[in-house]
């Protein structure tokens, strides 16, 4: 089991940018395939963006593809999403989570292990 922390989050203008972390513990992090979701209020949980354990595959919506930018420090291990040119419709909660069959898959029965999650909220 991987114990997963994010941090980052907040209340940013649109056109702004946040970066998000999600610090890993447990499982060993250099192995395991991450990625971000988000939930918005009265919204399914959605795939925004995933990573290979070696950083060199990765995935990411239609929705924030050339906006936001997935990547990880295995040394120091951590995930981050790089957010940019951010959106009213970026607002939600933000979960790292961590995959259990290896490729970068977008759906949420795919992770097992989950942070507690993160607030972004994109507003003027």
């Amino acid at each position: 089991q991987m114990q997963l922390v994010e941090s980052g989050g907040g209340l940013v203008q649109p056109g702004g940018s946040l970066r998000l972390s999600c610090a890993a513990s447990g499982r060993t992090f250099s192995s395991a395939t991450m990625g971000w979701f988000r939930q918005a209020p009265g919204k399914e949980r959605e795939f925004v963006a995933g990573i290979r354990w070696s950083g060199r595959d990765t995935k990411y919506a239609d929705s924030v593809k050339g906006r936001f930018t997935i990547s990880r420090d295995n040394a120091k291990n951590t995930l981050y999403l790089q957010m940019n040119s951010l959106k009213p419709e970026d607002t939600a909660v933000y979960y790292c989570a961590a995959e259990v069959l290896g490729g970068v898959s977008p759906r949420v029965s795919d992770y097992a292990d989950w942070g507690q999650g993160t607030q972004v909220t994109v507003s003027s």
